[in-house]
This record gives structure tokens, sequence and C-alpha cells, in this order.
């Protein structure tokens, strides 16, 4: 299957992501939310340093789940506007690629 380059908001969404999960995870190590989460660490850093913009939605339910996050507040957050942020109806290309 062939990827479609990420737009910019997508690239923000996924850093805003990456921020959120990092200051979720506090002082907290990265190998034991990776692991209680059942993720890699090394998919848990890419994550939170951005280089994967779009991850698969379990993997961020399971993240989430274990930093006591609800996914209501995870969206809210990465779904900011901010930049002059696209038309309000581009969340749904973000929820089909979260989903992906």
């Amino acid at each position: 299957m062939v990827r479609l380059p990420l737009t910019p908001a997508e690239v923000e969404r996924g850093q805003r992501l990456g921020a959120l999960l990092r200051r979720a995870r506090g002082q907290r190590s990265m190998l034991d939310t990776a692991l209680d989460a059942r993720v890699s660490p090394e998919t848990l850093r890419k994550i939170e340093s951005g280089r994967v913009a779009t991850p698969a939605f379990p993997t961020i339910a399971a993240i989430a789940d274990v930093l006591g996050l609800s996914l209501d507040a995870v969206w809210a957050e990465i779904n900011q506007p901010e930049h002059g942020a696209g038309p309000a109806g581009s969340g749904r290309d973000a929820r089909e690629r979260l989903a992906s």
C-alpha cells in the first residue's frame, strides 16, 4: 500500500500528540510505559518525537490507557487549532488516518 505524504496539519498533530504523551508520562520511564502498553519502546519513542505522526488507533488507545488519559482528552489536545489550521471539516481525515 502506498502511503500518501503527510500534510503540514498532520505533522503538527503528530507533534502535539508526542508532546502530550511526554507530559503525561512525566518521570515514568519510556521503557516501562511502552512495556505496560504492549508497544515497543522504539514505537513510543518515535511517537513522542513526532516521527510517527499518524500512529494506529489501538497503539494510541493502549498508551493513553497506561498513562491515564482519556481518548477524548487526547483527541481534543491534538486537534487544537494552531497557526491557521485548516477548515473544521479536516478532522475527519485525521480520524481516518489515526484509525489506519
